[in-house]
């Protein structure tokens, strides 16, 4: 078939992800090509202590980014959206979001930006014998149980972003494995919530005389490949302002940004990893075993069929990076040039290159927000240099790439060095691989190993949102969603492979060296009263 016959058949798969900067649609064929898309931009506020999105701009924003898409298709192939074989909803993964059975927010929605949780991760991690970080749901709702907070008493539906988009446009309280092992541990036996903890927590609560435990508050957990709910008429209106759009689009279960940047990646199978690299950066790697010990660092989570995955997962990316780039961009408006703000992202990007190694002795750190791998509850950005070191734009551009990795560096140091982790194949996806070359081949000195980016990298976790939505639609006979990946989706697709040479290698680990060893000046940064 054409495309246009495709998208009138709806034959098509629509992923829809909520980024920490951007909304965007993805509507592809089952064979994972992009036909349309679509993009809200939006960004968190910092209310009263709170990084959080509020309802309203939530709402406006799914709207906004459907009505880009829609707009998208009828530019393309002069059609109204009518129709739409398979859809999913991804979002950031963890934070907080409590309704009472009237569907009412109870409580201002917690990003997994918010570090106001450390009674709680440490409490549960005890526990359990099981890292919670600061950002996971569980440690959210605990906290507002040791906070003793009100509306606790009237708490109907604890979830995620996504899962909650995923009820207001079907009425399931469902979640996909992925997300559901940001919201509490996973048993990946049983692919559910891991009952042993489930009891150990529901006895924790007990004194407080809630009338519900866990399980009656959290979405229930389903896996890729299950049928999730339809888009129903008020879905429908919700949605497409237009009301174009035919009710009954099945869905696949709501998944985490985490889980489709695996399935964005071919990184769904044992010995495979991806690195996504936006806002927040995180590796993940499939494991073949479990880990050795806790790690508070290291977050354990599953791929979307419920494969355990070691996440080294930085709340801070490239917020900082993105700044100074603009504040280039700026000065460069007011010399009269009027450069589009992409092509000052590839020109610094790529002029970085020709900086030293070791960044020429300068530091950054990004932290706009608490950094649990580095175990930093409260950000402040800074950049340090001494009198000795170079500095230039190069060096300075370096500095703040390297940065962006930092943190994640550390944590995959433990799974190589400590746990002695296995992988074939590393890939990078998200926005700070758009300029070819360059983030790719720091990515490579900081893991010493090759590191593959596809052409579809920029596109990153709402094509992945697509994929699932494909493979429940139509993927199946494929068998296996690894097998589904690998034969079907990215068998034909094109990339590049990228090992930074051993002077790179070499720098970036004098440069980690300098960033573990500064970290006292980002907590006198947090401490000091001027901020």
């Amino acid at each position: 078939m054409s495309e246009k016959e495709l998208i009138e058949q709806g034959k098509t798969a629509l992923g829809l992800e909520f980024g920490s900067t951007r909304i965007k649609a993805v509507l592809t064929d089952y064979d994972g090509h992009i036909l349309a898309m679509g993009s809200h931009e939006w960004e968190n506020s910092l209310i009263d202590g709170i990084w959080t999105y509020p309802l309203d701009e939530i709402h406006e924003g799914l709207k906004s980014c459907y009505g880009s898409l829609r707009e998208d298709v009828k530019s393309r192939y002069d059609l109204p959206l009518k129709k739409i074989g398979a859809m999913g909803i991804s979002a950031m993964m963890h934070g907080y979001m409590a309704f009472d059975a009237e569907g009412k927010l109870l409580s201002p929605f917690q990003t997994w930006r918010n570090s106001n949780t450390q009674d709680a991760a440490d409490k549960l991690t005890e526990e359990f014998d099981f890292n919670i970080p600061l950002r996971w749901t569980i440690a959210h709702l605990y906290q507002c149980v040791l906070d003793n907070e009100e509306h606790l008493k009237n708490v109907d539906f604890v979830t995620t972003l996504d899962s909650y988009i995923h009820r207001l446009l079907t009425g399931e309280k469902v979640t996909g494995i992925g997300d559901a092992s940001g919201i509490f541990p996973i048993d990946s036996k049983t692919l559910d919530y891991d009952e042993a903890m489930v009891q150990k927590f529901d006895a924790l609560i007990a004194d407080k005389g809630y009338s519900w435990k866990l399980r009656d508050v959290l979405p229930r957990v389903l896996v890729a490949g299950d049928e999730a709910g339809k888009l129903t008429a008020e879905g429908v209106g919700f949605l497409d302002e237009s009301g174009e759009l035919e009710a009954g689009v099945p869905f696949c279960p709501p998944e985490g940004d985490a889980g489709t940047g695996m399935a964005a990646t071919n990184a769904v199978a044992p010995r495979t990893g991806n690195v996504s690299a936006g806002t927040s950066t995180f590796a993940m790697i499939v494991l073949e075993k479990s880990l050795s010990r806790l790690y508070r660092e290291i977050d354990m989570v599953t791929t979307p069929t419920g494969f355990p995955v070691a996440m080294a997962h930085a709340n801070n990316g490239t917020s900082d990076l993105n700044a100074w780039v603009s504040l280039f961009a700026e000065f460069a408006k007011i010399m009269g040039n009027k450069a589009d703000i992409g092509e000052v992202f590839t020109k610094l990007y790529e002029h970085s290159l020709t900086g030293d190694p070791d960044c020429g002795g300068l530091l950054s750190y990004g932290y706009y927000s608490g950094e649990g791998i580095t175990h930093i509850n409260e950000g402040r950005p800074l950049f340090v240099r001494g009198p000795e070191s170079k500095m230039n734009l190069a060096n300075f551009m370096r500095t703040h790439l390297y940065s962006s990795l930092g943190a994640v560096k550390m944590g995959m140091d433990i799974l190589f060095k400590k746990e002695n982790v296995s992988v074939d194949a590393i890939t990078g996806h998200g926005g700070l691989f758009t300029t070819k070359g360059v983030a790719q081949r720091y990515l490579s000195a900081a893991v010493n190993a090759p590191v593959t980016v596809m052409d579809t990298a920029s596109e990153g976790g709402p094509w992945g949102m697509a994929l699932l939505a494909a493979y429940m639609a139509d993927g199946k006979t494929c068998g296996s969603l690894e097998e589904f990946l690998k034969d079907r989706i990215f068998a034909g697709l094109t990339g590049s492979t990228l090992m930074a040479d051993e002077a790179d290698v070499d720098g970036f680990t004098a440069f980690i060296r300098r960033y573990e060893e500064g970290l006292d000046i980002e907590r006198a940064a947090v401490n000091s009263s001027a901020f």
